[in-house]
């Protein structure tokens, strides 16, 4: 972090009956901070830069968590953690962003280091990093590969590294060597886990990334190498996601001494699980998507499932399950351990997740911790009522009224200051996902972002491929930061809307997936692509038939996963209204089918393909070119908001002309002609 940001600290699994003290141990010569009260949640907004000691006596143990802080200068623009950002605008820190960052940069303290000695800093933007890590000859090599940011002068080979070895774990500091981008230590100074952390430098800090190494002793094992090559040496060109696919690898080493041989496991915690790479999301408004005539509403999607699966559909996001106030979005909560009435049973629910998993679809769960509804019995409680039990559990304002964003009248947000809040709101978390495959964390900007990394190593501890997806608008870079595996893309979603109503042209498009990295998202953050939600008016309404055909082709060839909102593919009009599958349109139900499959069967529209600009000329601002490549071969894809075909010349670009979404030929006088979405092979 740097001076002029803050960041709400809490001990993680909380008692709340315990007792708490933060202290700093050590800071820099020229700060004065100290904690302004003695309490268990406190807020750290360091006045100098330099390395910060912070201790938390606990019961169990004095807890240290090392703070690295940059100068002011290093402050990244539109930082999460500076100004009000967060706040509701009363009493109370709900929403106060900022990181725990129980694995911080400990500047000069022994295991962490600079890459070079000072950075020839250039105009642009925040830079980004990626780290990788190898055992050679019985010692771990981490490696770093930085990047400027894409609007910066800065030579790649100026930018600075900053290391660190989690302060959690049991590793011998004193054998940890840096030299550049590279961070070395013996197998033998590692206890069960190493975690590394880094940051490249230029004019800002980047997102922090991590990788981690895990051993288990074998038995009966010799001299032994890594099963795997070492990934490429990082060039000066973008090295892309292709070359560095398998965030998990195995490795052995020599014998410990104790008869066995040394087993070890490198991971990315940062990157997204392998199985939410490449799916299709569904969201399901879970009230007005299936037929009432069955028993309960589990039942009804149950009978549902059938179609979902011949459409393609991989994960299913459901609106919230739990109690609630009666509202039929389900976003007011009265009870977070239950499932709502009208809906079923729990065991309603958890059959429908089982019969989703009997088709190979995964389930995400949409996890509400910003706020419970003014119904909920605690709130009732604590309603202009001081010596409630429940009166610290949420924000006042000092007209006595709750706190709330956008003056939303039937909610009352949670002040997260307090424990009691916190181990409601971290049991709920483990009840729920022993049962689903992720959660969807609504209003994620709202909730400190320190508790977001907490339920992240709560439950990945528990399944590493547990999926966390924030709904965060406008989207933040530092939400990649230990806290999410994907992201809204609200700028992309924002852009399709203005290219649809013809506000702006198709190539804004492509400005939208530059911005990724130029606001600091790392490259391999995963990006959801949508369309059109619960909250919002259907795209068709808004744009138009065939606006809406190019929207849809759009999210199956950008870089990203697509997201369709239940009854988008059968042309539905109605945003929340019960969906019309007597008058659902075949034309734009088989669009979305064979966009699916092209999707699925060609591996440069996944995760793993990368994005490029092309050279073009076409008489219409409604059409857009791009390239999607991977080492399995690359792909012309060619998007056309128009009402009428348009001719695109892509010059002296190698193509075959069979497009893959029709089947047919779109070869044309001039170049190629496409209705709304085409994507043609690279010859």
């Amino acid at each position: 972090m740097a001076v002029g940001e803050s960041v709400q600290l809490a001990p993680r699994n909380p008692d709340p009956d315990a007792d708490y003290q933060w202290h700093v141990r050590s800071a820099p010569v020229a700060s004065s901070f100290d904690f302004a009260e003695s309490t268990p949640v406190v807020q750290f907004t360091p006045d100098a830069a330099g390395g910060y000691v912070l201790e938390l006596d606990a019961p169990d143990a004095v807890h240290t968590l090392t703070i690295r802080v940059f100068p002011g200068s290093y402050l990244p623009a539109g930082s999460a953690r500076s100004g009000q950002s967060g706040f509701s605008g009363q009493s109370g820190f709900s929403g106060q962003s900022g990181s725990a960052r129980p694995t911080q940069f400990s500047g000069g303290a022994s295991g962490s280091g600079s890459g070079a000695g000072s950075a020839q800093r250039g105009e642009g933007g925040r830079p980004r990093i990626r780290l990788d890590a190898t055992v050679e000859d019985d010692t771990v090599v981490v490696r770093a590969d930085p990047q400027p940011n894409p609007n910066s002068d800065t030579d790649r080979d100026d930018l600075i590294v900053e290391f660190v070895v989690d302060d959690r774990d049991d590793v011998d500091r004193a054998a940890v060597e840096t030299d550049g981008w590279v961070l070395r230590i013996p197998v033998s100074a590692i206890g069960d886990r190493l975690r590394v952390h880094a940051v490249a430098l230029d004019e800002t800090y980047s997102v922090p990334d991590t990788v981690t190494v895990e051993r288990d002793t074998i038995a009966d094992g010799g001299v032994a190498e890594p099963d795997h090559e070492r990934p490429p040496e990082a060039s000066d060109a973008d090295s892309g996601r292709g070359e560095h696919a398998t965030e998990r690898h195995d490795h052995t080493a020599k014998s410990d001494g104790a008869g066995g041989e040394q087993h070890l496991s490198v991971s990315r915690p940062n990157d997204p699980p392998e199985w939410a790479r490449d799916v299709t999301l569904y969201e399901i408004y879970i009230r007005e998507y299936a037929d009432d005539d069955t028993e309960t509403t589990f039942e009804a999607l149950e009978q549902r499932l059938d179609y979902l699966d011949s459409l393609g559909v991989d994960c299913l996001w459901l609106t919230p399950v739990l109690q609630n106030d009666h509202a039929p979005h389900g976003y007011n909560i009265v009870d977070f351990y239950a499932i709502a009435d009208d809906l079923g049973t729990r065991e309603d629910y958890e059959r429908f997740v089982e019969a989703a998993h009997d088709r190979g679809m995964k389930v995400l769960f949409d996890l509400v911790l910003n706020h419970s509804a003014r119904e909920h019995p605690f709130f009732k409680d604590a309603y202009k009522n001081p010596d409630s039990d429940y009166y610290d559990w949420y924000e006042w304002q000092d007209d006595g009224e709750p706190g709330t964003y956008f003056d939303w009248e039937y909610i009352a947000n949670f002040d997260h200051r307090n424990l009691d809040v916190r181990r409601y709101l971290l049991d709920a978390v483990d009840m729920w996902a022993e049962i689903v495959d992720g959660f969807r964390c609504d209003m994620a900007w709202a909730v400190p972002d320190t508790f977001w990394q907490e339920i992240r190593e709560r439950v990945k501890s528990k399944d590493s491929e547990f999926l966390l997806l924030d709904e965060t608008i406008p989207y933040v870079a530092d939400f990649h930061e230990g806290m999410f595996d994907m992201h809204f893309d609200t700028t992309l979603y924002f852009v399709l809307r203005q290219v649809g109503r013809g506000d702006e042209p198709a190539d804004r498009i492509l400005d939208a997936i530059d911005q990724r990295a130029e606001v600091g998202f790392p490259d391999h953050a995963a990006f959801m692509l949508y369309l059109e939600n619960h909250d919002e008016t259907r795209y068709i309404v808004e744009c138009g038939d065939s606006e809406a055909m190019a929207a849809a082709g759009a999210l199956f060839t950008l870089p990203g996963i697509p997201m369709i909102y239940g009854g988008q593919e059968i042309g539905q009009r109605g945003r929340r209204d019960a969906l019309a599958w007597d008058h659902a349109r075949d034309d734009i139900r088989e669009h979305y089918e064979r966009l699916i499959e092209v999707r699925n069967d060609t591996s440069a529209l996944g995760y793993d393909g990368s994005f490029r600009r092309i050279d073009y000329e076409v008489d219409s601002a409604r059409a857009v070119a791009f390239v999607r490549d991977h080492d399995d071969g690359s792909h012309l894809c060619l998007l056309n908001f128009g009402d009428d075909p348009v001719t695109v010349d892509i010059g002296d670009l190698d193509v075959d002309a069979t497009d893959l979404v029709s089947g047919d030929s779109i070869a044309a006088e001039g170049g190629l002609r496409v209705e709304n979405v085409a994507i043609c092979p690279l010859a």
